[in-house]
């Protein structure tokens, strides 16, 4: 399945949203794209003389390489830099920001419609957080993630900002000052929107973490809400993957791992740090669309 063909609006979507009536609209013609070689379709109205095509409304408009927009988004989602992108493509690197930006634009607003989950209630999920940080570590970022049990599709995320802990506490105070912390909203934002894609009392699993339990029980009353002791990491440095022969939130931590090795930005030791929350939550979200679209076996999609 083509993911950057799933992403765009069809000639429907596109009639719809300029609100024209159908008995109003003639064929004009075709023209050919020189960035692709791609023959389109133009229309003409009667109603106000205007002419527009059927890519008016595709947020690839303009571009002059979008040929390349599906291999930019296999390799944003294979653990690849920009500047090696670049490098790799032949172009520019300010060419793959622009990309990356309309990518992740693109993903994360079908994300809130639930493009990127098949057309069913989920019975269990697990959720949990993840670290990294922006800039340094001593603004560090969590991500509050969803992942279906036994399918290991990722249903949605959060990034939040936290206060630094330990030893660089006191030291991130003094040069960044007061830090927000906002992974209680973030949570209940996250759960609000997992009630959409459930069915009504969906079993959850989460660890023993007490910061858990409220909003668990506040927005799934009826839900049995399992939770188990952290295990020890089974390499340092890597704590999503478990030193135990039976992890009973297998599913999560196999799917954060997945994330540490295709994220660069993740990446336990790296230079790609990001600079700015939502470019990571850019980045999540092209890698869940590839995480769910490619990557997994489920049952086939509901892209309407």
């Amino acid at each position: 399945m083509d993911c950057i063909q799933s992403l765009k609006p069809n000639n429907d979507a596109i009639a719809s949203e300029l609100q024209i009536s159908k008995h109003a609209v003639i064929k004009a013609g075709h023209f050919l794209r020189r960035s692709d070689g791609h023959l389109v379709q133009r229309y003409f109205c009667k109603s106000c003389k205007a002419s527009f095509s059927s890519e008016s409304l595709s947020p690839f408009k303009y571009q002059k390489k979008r040929h390349l927009n599906d291999l930019v988004f296999s390799l944003f989602a294979s653990g690849t830099s920009q500047r090696r992108m670049a490098k790799i493509l032949s172009v520019n690197q300010k060419t793959i920001v622009r990309k990356f930006r309309v990518l992740g634009q693109i993903c994360v607003s079908d994300l809130k419609k639930k493009k990127h989950l098949p057309d069913r209630k989920i019975q269990s999920f697990i959720f949990d957080d993840m670290e990294t940080f922006e800039h340094t570590k001593m603004k560090p970022l969590s991500i509050t993630l969803a992942v279906e049990e036994k399918t290991r599709l990722i249903i949605d995320f959060r990034v939040s900002s936290m206060k630094a802990k330990g030893h660089l506490s006191y030291r991130a105070r003094k040069k960044y000052g007061y830090r927000a912390d906002d992974r209680k909203k973030n949570l209940a934002e996250l759960l609000t929107s997992m009630r959409t894609v459930t069915a009504k009392n969906p079993s959850i699993k989460s660890d023993m973490n007490p910061h858990y339990l409220l909003p668990v029980r506040k927005y799934f009353p009826g839900s049995v809400h399992s939770v188990f002791k952290g295990k020890r990491g089974c390499v340092v440095g890597q704590g999503e993957l478990k030193a135990v022969g039976y992890d009973p939130i297998f599913s999560f931590n196999h799917t954060a791992a997945m994330l540490r090795a295709n994220i660069n930005r993740l990446f336990r030791r790296t230079w790609n740090t990001t600079k700015k929350p939502v470019c990571l939550g850019y980045h999540i979200a092209i890698y869940i669309f590839y995480h769910n679209l490619r990557l997994i076996d489920s049952q086939p999609f509901n892209n309407n």
